[in-house]
């Protein structure tokens, strides 16, 4: 039986190229959801006058200090499936299309990342939550990914609203959360290092990253554009995108963690190296698939090494790019493909190795290498290692947090709530 197909945006709809949803199919078998949509996983609401976001209680005359769901206060009308028990045909600019775009974005998110586990990702709340509740709440100008909940707000400081939930990005982002907190775990209090919740927005990144990737078109769009040179500032590497010239996290970065030797504040700059050197990682795997297709030639692929962060590197690199990549366009994109499935697998193993408590960058980099070593004999140990070497992950330690948490810091948010609090 065929899946269910949603219309999603690859990219957000206000960048050029991306104006029009995509039809994709997701794994739920059509006829199989209910309207909302909603499965036996997750239901999606549209609120109609909750007056806050989950969380700790705005208001002190609550009886309960926190706000948790279930909402069963009033909501738009759900979006309903159609005769055959799909939503593609819903419009963008309704309530309903917005519901189905958060909730297909969810599934498709969910689809690459159970297919890299090879086994379903179970919710972390599934303890006190039979399902998780997906929520749009427009006043928020945050997404949360919390127990029991993900909520999806908008932004509101470049120009007019853009809602959350038709950001492909900011909804996988806050899904690699929750797969984090479900296989990582959520760590002791006492056992919480900054390094874990820069690993945290890392991992959430990565998630994105690698989930949209899974779009031919973006995929086709971006070799285009780069002619298979991804150090050009590109689609991909704008994680979270607000406009064309404002975003959260550039995951193609020179950021080193040498420069929080010293200490750090905020968690989004802390993932930085470690996103940096998966995005490195992510490109050498790209030239040795290259490389096995025959498409580049392995004199090209060390002098992408030596002018590597050069002034030399995007005049000379581009025109070879330019070269190659006419010559034999198909064995880019199978090489491409091939890049993120294998650090999307090495990605999921690898996060099965880590201890939530006390976790550092060096235990993540030494458990890539220990899932390489176990995949291929070690063949990519060597890019590997120098890829984590060259971000200073394994010099350095990272010094202690040299201020509060900010009110924008997912450490010490909603995400991190639980009954026990």
């Amino acid at each position: 039986m065929e899946g269910t197909r949603f219309r999603l945006y690859p990219q957000p709809r206000f960048l050029d190229d991306f104006e029009e949803p995509e039809t994709v199919y997701v794994s739920s078998p059509a006829g199989s959801l209910s309207p909302g949509p909603s499965d036996e996983r997750m239901y999606t609401i549209f609120p109609i006058g909750k007056p806050a976001p989950y969380g700790i209680s705005p208001d002190p005359d609550r009886s309960s200090d926190a706000l948790m769901p279930p909402w069963t206060g009033e909501c738009h009308e759900a979006a309903q499936p159609d005769a055959e028990g799909h939503f593609d045909y819903l419009e963008p600019g309704t309530p309903q299309f917005e519901a189905a775009h958060l909730f297909g974005t969810v599934r498709f998110v969910m689809d690459v990342w159970e297919g890299y586990f090879d086994r379903p990702i179970p919710w972390h709340s599934a303890k006190h939550y039979d399902r998780l509740e997906l929520t749009i709440l427009p006043s928020l100008e945050n997404a949360y990914s919390g127990y029991g909940f993900l909520e999806m707000g908008g932004d509101r400081k470049h120009g007019r609203y853009k809602p959350f939930s038709l950001n492909f990005d900011v909804i996988a982002h806050e899904v690699g959360h929750a797969i984090i907190y479900s296989e990582v775990g959520v760590p002791d209090p006492s056992g919480a290092t900054g390094e874990y919740f820069g690993f945290h927005e890392s991992a959430a990144d990565l998630v994105a990253l690698i989930s949209s990737l899974h779009f031919n078109s973006l995929v086709d769009r971006l070799l285009t554009k780069t002619s298979g040179n991804l150090y050009r500032l590109n689609s991909i590497t704008r994680m979270a995108e607000l406009s064309e010239n404002a975003q959260i996290r550039i995951a193609a970065n020179d950021v080193r963690l040498s420069e929080f030797e010293r200490g750090w504040i905020k968690e989004h700059k802390l993932s930085q190296p470690l996103t940096g050197a998966f995005f490195d990682i992510l490109v050498d795997l790209f030239h040795e698939c290259l490389l096995d297709y025959g498409a580049i030639s392995p004199q090209m692929e060390d002098l992408s090494d030596q002018l590597l962060a050069t002034p030399d590197y995007e005049p000379v690199m581009q025109a070879l790019f330019d070269e190659a990549f006419a010559a034999n366009a198909d064995a880019f994109k199978m090489a491409l493909i091939d890049a993120r499935d294998i650090l999307g697998t090495y990605l999921a193993d690898t996060w099965q190795r880590l201890d939530r408590n006390d976790l550092n960058f060096v235990d993540v980099a030494r458990a890539i290498e220990a899932v390489d070593k176990n995949h291929t004999g070690g063949r990519f140990h060597k890019l590997i290692r120098g890829n984590f070497e060259m971000r200073d992950i394994g010099r350095v330690r990272v010094g202690p947090q040299l201020a509060p948490l900010q009110k924008d810091s997912h450490a010490n948010s909603v995400r991190t709530l639980r009954p026990i609090d």
